[in-house]
């Protein structure tokens, strides 16, 4: 059902907002959710194409150099996640509340705070983006490939950053179908201005990130002019200020936490980066491969999450938290469902897959990156469950027992991965990830029911 904003704020050609509030939850959730999958795959499309276009007409060594960089622009993004987690959650409470000029000044605040966010990363990109590519134990024969898309993947940070504040907006509004079809677009046009940077210009690894900031660029201003039309649409109902420190406070309640929960994780994989890149080039570029194909994965279900979030918040601005436990379980068949063939696919079909980014399909960097796969896979239904959990633990505020079970996952794997990489090799890394996933989905979901009792008991 959609909500009087929604129906107020339809204009011709426009989709409306979504009120997620009133309906069953499962087909709520579902209606919401899907397009927020289908956005992230496409999303996920960029990196893909990147490694991809690197490995296929580039080399085995400009694909290691375009795997080494992202895991740095993964902290850069991390900012942009929790920029778009705090405007999300916000703007749905308002939202849910029916506070349409809270809306407006909620999405401006946002727009300023994270604009200054975004100045101040790209001078420090600028300036230490050689000291961070060293900090990981880049091998000299990819330093400076690395080093040139990592510096080109940073003049892009206002494209991630608005794009990411545009979609958490749109998810707060019930509307998730909007910034799919931006994305299908402009993804789909990245692999092919990839290709043509690459084989008709001979650009490169430069070929590779210049192609993915024109089309990032291309997909936050159609985001941007959706939602300011969005807004100019809803009604007026008061006074709506550029700026509020009440709401940037707010705002950064929910973004301090989710980004020292994102840049932690990036740290983390970072310092595992270093530990991969001590076994060599063809080993980095499988890992590169596999990690690709892995992230599609989890973002989808973080982007879920983050769906998971905005339905969490809607609903106690709205006063309704007895919906929040059915959305928990509509959301877990969700993740699980997409989870199923998911798994299956990377593993029975995981060297097809990884040979995919790879000039040569055989060899160390092919046999490093199934194997990659053959251990992380079976154990997405943990983490899928943990990120359910997870969602609805930021939608309700609840952000110190959400780091908790992040750093819990993080830590542990971290640990692993230098623990046992010494006895077992890079599959001792591997196996890092499912003992991280296992506790700390344990510890996520033991904290939402914790919490659940809280408020029945609160209410009795």
């Amino acid at each position: 059902m959609e909500s009087t904003a929604g129906a107020a704020g339809a204009k011709e050609g426009m989709i409306v907002n979504r009120d997620l509030t009133v309906g069953k939850p499962s087909g709520v959730l579902w209606r919401f959710c899907l397009p927020l999958f289908g956005s992230v795959i496409f999303q996920q499309l960029y990196n893909i194409a990147d490694s991809f276009v690197a490995g296929k007409f580039i080399g085995e060594e400009a694909l290691a150099a375009v795997g080494n960089s992202y895991e740095i622009t993964l902290i850069f993004i991390a900012f942009a996640f929790g920029c778009n987690i705090a405007c999300s959650v916000v703007t749905a409470r308002c939202f849910g509340a029916k506070d349409y000029a809270l809306v407006r000044t909620t999405v401006s605040t946002t727009l300023i705070s994270s604009g200054a966010l975004c100045l101040a990363l790209m001078a420090l990109g600028f300036a230490f983006n050689r000291q961070m590519l060293s900090a990981i134990h880049t091998p000299e024969n990819i330093m400076e490939p690395s080093r040139l898309y990592l510096v080109i993947y940073i003049l892009s940070l206002p494209a991630v950053f608005y794009y990411n504040v545009a979609t958490g907006i749109f998810s707060a509004l019930g509307d998730s179908r909007t910034p799919f079809l931006f994305l299908a677009a402009s993804s789909t046009a990245n692999i092919l201005v990839d290709i043509l940077f690459v084989t008709a210009f001979d650009m490169g690894v430069a070929g590779v990130a210049w192609a993915t900031l024109l089309c990032q660029s291309v997909s936050m201003a159609l985001a941007l002019l959706a939602v300011f039309r969005r807004l100019k649409a809803m009604p007026a109902d008061g006074e709506a200020p550029r700026f509020s420190p009440v709401i940037f406070r707010q705002l950064a309640r929910i973004a301090i936490p989710s980004i020292l929960q994102q840049s932690s994780i990036s740290v983390g994989n970072i310092i595992i980066q270093g530990i991969i890149n001590g076994f060599g080039s063809s080993v980095i570029a499988g890992y590169s491969a596999a990690i690709k194909l892995n992230n599609m994965v989890i973002t989808s279900l973080t982007t879920l999450g983050n769906g998971i979030s905005s339905y969490t918040a809607q609903n106690l601005g709205a006063k309704k938290p007895e919906r929040v436990r059915s959305g928990f379980w509509a959301g877990i068949r969700l993740v699980w469902l997409l989870c199923a063939p998911l798994s299956a696919l990377y593993l029975l079909a995981g060297g097809a897959l990884v040979g995919v980014f790879l000039k040569d399909a055989s060899g160390l960097a092919l046999e490093s990156g199934v194997s990659f796969l053959r251990i992380v896979a079976p154990f997405y239904f943990v983490v899928a469950a943990k990120l359910v959990s997870d969602g609805v633990l930021r939608g309700s505020g609840l952000m110190k027992q959400f780091m908790i079970a992040t750093f819990t996952d993080l830590i542990l794997r971290v640990a692993f991965a230098f623990l046992l990489s010494g006895g077992m090799g890079y599959r001792g890394i591997w196996s890092a990830w499912p003992v991280g996933w296992i506790i700390g989905a344990a510890l996520s979901v033991a904290f939402f029911t914790s919490s659940r009792k809280q408020a029945r008991q609160a209410t009795a």
